[in-house]
């Protein structure tokens, strides 16, 4: 059973103000940040909004390194808990744990926004302290989850349609532009241009966000050759 605070949210997602409700949801949820992400089609989410802060640094980790619990929420179409990211097996996210200290995020609970048996998408809630959601901000966060599902529908994010790039959020958008032109400069498939944008992140220190901006800057452009390390691959092995 839902929460009160949490039946006032959904039905203020109802409204044009849904970005404010699902910020306003951190509180009966007891997290710090909350992001909605998409697939997609390369195994990876794609941020479409944040509130910010721990969330925002998050989820651009995730997106760097190819792993994490979104992305396995998103393959498996389950939640994924982690209340205590310090205690998760050094095989599971290898490079992820180390730099998620670094953001201070101690707990992190992904939710996938399903349809049927096709998933759109990922609500992830960040917590800087360790620790569990009770039962109840577990059943609050999937009906949050639920009604997202339908809110991502209506506005036809992402692949269910081709949204005019300027609708999207600046982080999808960046990515998709940076991705096509990487594409297009190295004569390689959107996949491989997404991972080497991946690797050039990692390998430099810099969240996958910002090396977009760059490329799309023209202040970037990526060499030819194969990046000298595979991010997803690297990780698999240790």
């Amino acid at each position: 059973m839902i929460s009160d605070r949490m039946a006032e949210i959904l039905r203020r997602l109802q409204t044009n103000d849904w970005s404010d409700a699902v910020a306003d949801a951190a509180e009966p949820l007891g997290v710090d940040g909350i992001s909605v992400s998409a697939g997609s089609g390369t195994g990876v989410t794609e941020i479409l909004w944040s509130s910010g802060g721990i969330s925002d640094g998050f989820e651009d980790l995730q997106a760097t390194l190819g792993q994490g619990p979104g992305p396995d929420s998103l393959a498996a179409g389950t939640a994924v808990r982690v209340p205590d990211l310090t205690r998760v097996l050094e095989d599971r996210w290898p490079a992820l744990v180390t730099e998620a200290s670094v953001l201070s995020v101690g707990a992190v609970f992904c939710f996938p926004l399903r349809i049927g048996a096709i998933t759109l998408g990922v609500l992830t809630l960040v917590r800087s302290a360790c620790g569990p959601l009770t039962a109840g901000q577990g059943d609050d966060a999937n009906a949050l989850a639920a009604v997202l599902t339908k809110r991502v529908l209506d506005l036809g994010f992402p692949l269910l349609s081709a949204p005019e790039e300027e609708s999207l959020p600046y982080h999808h958008a960046v990515l998709h532009q940076a991705t096509g032109m990487v594409s297009a400069q190295l004569s390689v498939s959107l996949a491989e241009a997404l991972l080497r944008l991946r690797a050039h992140a990692y390998s430099n220190s810099l969240n996958l966000t910002d090396t977009a901006r760059d490329i799309v800057a023209r202040r970037l452009r990526l060499a030819p050759e194969p990046p000298p390390m595979n991010v997803i691959d690297d990780a698999d092995e240790d």
